[in-house]
């Protein structure tokens, strides 16, 4: 009997991991990047290899089974077939995609504790013990809900990365209504920081000069708005670095500085004499409206110190993704411990600063009480380490925050001239957006003494637009629980945003816009 040659087996070699184009960037990097090797768990939604299952696989022959298998290795190796778009390859948030979940907690600590935590204790002492450790704690879980609904939506349709605030708010609400919601808070959010930052890092590097010069200085020094512009030149150095992962090394120093001079202010506060006349019940006031815009003003500081949602898809936009090793694992690791730290800076700094000043707490924070009561017990190289601590703090803050409108720089520059810009281009964009905020804050000195106005006017990034977009894109069932409580929660924060914005308006109002933020005796 005739033998009968053996079927050769067709087998198709694992296809090594293939990197998606590359478009060569001003800043000399390739981006996107190669996904990495980074374990995480895959994803249990429906993908176009999820047909490709031992169930469908059992009745085929072995040589077909093969090529299946191996055609499901190499599409979950290449990705999520997203279409790119050549021109994010040239804007500083997208130009590098080799972001990890170390640059993520980075820059999420860096984002969410800053100058912020210092007037925390201020809230308190409109709000009393009960009142304040109540909302900063419902204010605390709310966002963690909501950063964690941001995270998830990065990639909620299959095939399309939202990398932006506004371009998941026009998924959601619609390309108008959509830039019409979000681009005013968050350029406001990004801009106003800025800002802010400029104002109270001036003043903190014009303290510690004095603080470590002493009288030998005195002679000529420099007056409050040149050190504005001193601080304004450091930063415009610095922006030069050209994309979001290429700052991830400074946003590890404004984390470290900023859990430091946080944890140094509440710990040298309670370690001192509490002044006399100390008390805790809520600052007594005139009258009932004066009593409730203050509530409503305090409410909002809070709010304000939950920033950084405007920051969250940017952040995971700089992460490779695909089918097997998602973005959002890497994002939601760091963020997690982002905001365990953050968590053991805010409350800490909120608690001890009530404890040690009550409702002696000047409004300029924790900082101000701290220099204005304990200034002569506290050694002053202590007060020197602390002050130059929130100059980097706020330096590294500057750069987090000014990417998102560094970004919008080149989007609006490319998006017209069809090419990349230039290493010049972008260095004068940046040169001349530093050169906008020094001089608004020269003309509008009392912002960074405006947390309360600034929290209820951009809660909504934070607090409410996250939940519409919930129920929006992945549409929950209609009237479940799911459907209910995201609908409720962002109704919620809309109230919240109008009542603390006019609280904040009354706060600002009757306070005369008065600068008080650091200011010595």
């Amino acid at each position: 009997m005739e033998e009968r040659p053996e079927m050769e087996l067709i087998s198709i070699p694992a296809t090594p991991r293939v990197s998606t184009p590359e478009i060569q960037t001003p800043s000399g990097q390739r981006s996107p990047r190669p996904m990495s090797k980074e374990g995480g768990k895959s994803s249990t939604a429906w993908t176009p290899t999820s047909f490709i299952s031992p169930r469908f696989l059992s009745p085929i022959g072995t040589p077909m089974k093969r090529v299946l298998i191996n055609m499901k290795g190499y599409l979950e190796e290449v990705g999520h077939l997203t279409k790119l778009n050549p021109q994010d390859a040239w804007l500083p948030i997208t130009e590098s995609r080799n972001g990890n979940a170390h640059y993520a907690a980075f820059h999420n600590l860096n984002a969410g504790v800053g100058f912020q935590a210092l007037v925390l204790p201020v809230a308190f002492s409109f709000l009393g013990w009960s009142w304040g450790i109540v909302s900063l704690s419902i204010a605390y879980i709310w966002q963690l809900y909501t950063l964690w609904i941001l995270v998830q939506l990065h990639e909620a349709v299959p095939g399309k990365r939202y990398n932006r605030y506004v371009e998941l708010a026009q998924a959601a609400f619609g390309e108008r209504l959509g830039v019409w919601l979000a681009l005013f808070p968050t350029v406001y959010l990004s801009a106003g920081t800025a800002t802010a930052l400029i104002l109270i890092g001036g003043e903190t590097m014009k303290l510690f000069f004095e603080l470590v010069c002493g009288p030998l200085c005195t002679s000529n020094p420099l007056t409050t708005v040149e050190w504005y512009l001193v601080f304004t030149l450091l930063c415009i150095v610095l922006s030069q670095l050209p994309n979001l992962n290429s700052i991830a090394g400074l946003s590890l120093i404004g984390a470290v500085t900023a859990i430091f001079y946080s944890t140094m202010v509440w710990v040298l506060s309670v370690s001192q004499q509490r002044p006399p006349n100390i008390a805790y019940e809520p600052i007594p006031l005139p009258s009932f409206s004066a009593s409730l815009f203050s509530f409503l003003n305090a409410l909002g500081i809070i709010a304000f110190a939950f920033r950084g949602h405007n920051l969250v898809l940017e952040i995971q936009s700089t992460m490779p993704s695909t089918f097997k090793h998602p973005a959002h694992v890497p994002m939601w690791k760091g963020a997690k411990v982002a905001y365990f730290f953050i968590a053991m800076c805010l409350f800490p700094v909120a608690i001890g600063g009530f404890w040690a000043y009550g409702n002696l707490m000047p409004s300029g924070g924790i900082l101000n009480a701290l220099f204005a009561f304990h200034s002569h017990d506290i050694s002053r190289g202590l007060l020197a380490v602390t002050f130059l601590l929130v100059v980097f703090s706020c330096l590294s803050g500057f750069q987090i925050y000014s990417m998102p409108v560094f970004d919008s720089f080149e989007a609006s520059y490319t998006s017209r001239t069809n090419r990349p810009c230039s290493v010049w281009v972008r260095s004068g964009f940046r040169v001349v957006y530093g050169f906008i905020n020094f001089f608004i804050g020269v003309a509008l000195p009392f912002l960074a003494s405006l947390a309360g106005l600034l929290g209820g006017l951009t809660l909504p990034v934070t607090f409410a637009y996250p939940c519409f977009m919930w129920v929006l894109i992945k549409k929950p069932v209609k009237y479940s629980f799911n459907w209910y409580f995201n609908w409720t929660l962002g109704w919620l924060g809309i109230a919240f945003s109008l009542a603390f914005s006019i609280g904040g308006i009354w706060s600002m109002v009757n306070s005369g816009l008065k600068l008080k933020f650091f200011k010595p005796n």
